[in-house]
């Protein structure tokens, strides 16, 4: 447990230290870093489960695709051909290597991750890029996207306390034995009084219809949701007999365990901020 704090006040540490020193441009670098790096651990368990991904190649096509939104100026072509256009590498390459037996795995897994992850985590990148007639400020979108994180992040930690304090009903025993029904509503309740307390600290810089009270609202579905996607890691780390995707982080694990919860949560936390 004394690990596992002190690898959580050292990531907030960093987060905070780099939006509040190099703003847009540290908010970039950290999702693509978190991305690249979450993306290289997903096709480490894949191969863990019998699967041959491209994993040097899809990390750097993942990069490009997670931070597309903030490079269009250097990017030749439409960033919405990137993914199709790693598919067509990703094709012409399978013809070449890998045997007749694992061909369609290795494409499958390879593909399935530049979607899973870096097409995910690219929302995160629209959140925070300022774009011209902006109505939100480019200080006030890294705090929208900061709100989203610690709605999503606050969610495990009441679980984890409220689980440890109150659990006693299983959610999933095959797929992720400790999680408790009661500790899935205190982090939903926690989530949703962290959600109202930065909308309320932030209110100057949020879109006007981002009160309190609906900052709350939001971050039941959003807790939701971050708890479905912590399932879905642990589902593929059972798959590849693995208790943590890496060792990265002590007493959290790897990237992957840190960003679980943000994939799926990323695209609901844009569409919910009406951003252009």
């Amino acid at each position: 447990m004394g690990k596992r704090i002190f690898s959580t006040f050292l990531l907030w540490g960093i987060v905070g230290g780099s939006l509040w020193f190099f703003r847009t441009t540290g908010a970039l670098v950290l999702i693509g870093l978190i991305s690249m790096l979450t993306l290289a651990e997903f096709y480490q368990l894949s191969r863990a489960s019998g699967y041959q991904p491209f994993l040097k190649l899809g990390v750097v096509f993942g990069g490009l695709i997670t931070l597309a939104p903030a490079l269009t100026s250097w990017i030749p072509f439409p960033i919405h051909a990137l993914l199709p256009l790693a598919g067509v590498v990703m094709a012409i390459r399978l013809l070449g290597e890998r045997t007749p037996e694992n061909r369609m795995e290795t494409l499958a897994a390879t593909l399935f991750g530049l979607v899973y992850v870096s097409v995910m985590l690219q929302y995160l990148v629209r959140i925070v890029t300022p774009l011209p007639g902006d109505t939100v400020t480019a200080n006030g979108r890294l705090l929208l996207c900061l709100w989203l994180v610690a709605t999503t992040k606050f969610c495990d930690v009441g679980a984890l306390l409220s689980g440890m304090a109150f659990g006693r009903h299983k959610m999933s025993p095959v797929i992720s034995p400790k999680k408790t029904w009661e500790g899935a509503v205190g982090g939903v309740i926690v989530s949703a009084g962290v959600a109202a307390t930065i909308a309320w600290l932030a209110r100057d810089s949020f879109p006007p219809h981002l009160t309190p009270t609906m900052a709350a609202l939001m971050a039941v579905p959003i807790a939701v949701v971050g708890i479905v996607a912590d399932l879905i890691e642990s589902v593929l780390k059972r798959r590849a007999n693995r208790k943590d995707s890496g060792a990265w982080l002590p007493g959290l694990g790897g990237f992957f365990d840190m960003s679980d919860s943000l994939l799926l949560v990323a695209p609901i936390g844009y569409l919910f901020f009406r951003l252009p």
